[in-house]
């Protein structure tokens, strides 16, 4: 039986798309990625009454597609689709480079 060297595992040890399981893990544990912060900032500006902003990469980690939760007060009398329609309005440069967005929209409850 052969000894057990590092070079020898090194196949063994690849994840997806050949990155380093060690990679994947540590994206697993992140808090957010650059794509999710990104996005969060430019909500926080644009919905300066927000109360609640979860963004969350559903794409795993490659900024592909977003699921964006949203509550803000400035959505308060809009239909669910003028809602919509403001958060990609305030998207609209990122959306250019995204596969796909989900977005939940909500006025907040008093």
């Amino acid at each position: 039986m052969a000894a057990w060297s590092p070079a020898a595992a090194a196949p063994l040890l690849r994840g997806i798309r050949g990155l380093p399981l060690l990679h994947c893990v540590q994206r697993t544990f992140a808090s957010q990625t650059e794509g999710e912060l990104r996005v969060t900032q430019i909500l926080k500006e644009k919905f300066p009454q927000a109360t609640a902003i979860k963004v969350t990469d559903i794409s795993g980690g490659c900024g592909a597609m977003y699921e964006i939760k949203i509550e803000s007060e400035e959505f308060k009398e809009k239909r669910t689709v003028q809602q919509h329609q403001m958060v990609n309005q305030a998207l609209k440069e990122e959306i250019k480079g995204m596969h796909g967005l989900r977005i939940f929209t909500s006025v907040p409850k008093h």
